[in-house]
């Protein structure tokens, strides 16, 4: 049963206030943060994003897709893991993102030729990749789209790659029965169906906004 005594709730806040900021945020991801909150885009927690750095570390990532650019938050610490020969390809249908995100990676001195930027529908750009090829497929998620990328990830990941989807407990409301909006209602049944998936070995870890990690068996 979860804990309901003031005093106890204050101390796991500011442990998890803690653990969420411990890792550190330098100078170049701070300023992208800034600069996804000025045009309304959605970026990684410092949690999330060092979670991201130690697993692009730890399958010695070469080959990365990310759905949803941003404004490069998430870009900057993935590459920060990766080998250091590794490529992200990130994709986004809004070019104003993008050209953030090229430029936080250009002012961190990631070399331009290991970030693969393309512009477009991810639906559109999933199909065209290689299936059985990526070490990471990160997803920033849109619900109601997000069983289809679920399902186009896990072909295009290599045994052993690695699922993860940012947001997964969507802002505490997942929990939350009472919750029954669309939205909701359909990242519900896409962690069900990944849970329940015998191609993929889950975890749903409660960092930032919910971070749901699954390897490929």
């Amino acid at each position: 049963m979860a804990p309901t005594d003031p005093r106890i709730l204050a101390i796991h806040r500011a442990s998890s206030e803690f653990a969420e900021h411990w890792a550190g945020e330098n100078e170049i991801r701070a300023t992208a943060r800034a600069r996804a909150a000025e045009v309304g885009c959605v970026a990684v927690s410092e949690g999330v994003g060092a979670v991201l750095r130690t697993l692009a570390t730890t399958v010695d990532a070469r080959t990365v897709v990310e759905i949803g650019t941003g404004a490069g938050v998430s870009a900057l610490w993935l590459l920060e893991g990766m080998h250091p020969d590794g490529v992200l390809t990130s994709v986004d249908v809004e070019n104003e993102f993008q050209l953030i995100a090229k430029d936080a990676v250009a002012q961190a001195g990631i070399n331009p030729n290991r970030v693969r930027l393309i512009n477009g529908r991810s639906e559109e750009v999933l199909d065209r990749l290689t299936e059985d090829a990526y070490d990471i497929v990160f997803i920033s998620p849109r619900p109601l789209e997000l069983s289809a990328h679920v399902e186009r990830a896990v072909l295009l990941l290599r045994k052993g790659g690695l699922l993860i989807i940012d947001r997964a407990l969507w802002n505490d409301k997942l929990a939350d029965p009472a919750q029954r909006d669309p939205e909701t209602v359909a990242l519900r049944g896409v962690l069900h169906d990944i849970h329940e998936d015998e191609r993929l070995h889950s975890t749903l870890l409660a960092v930032g906004g919910g971070l749901l990690v699954a390897s490929k068996r």
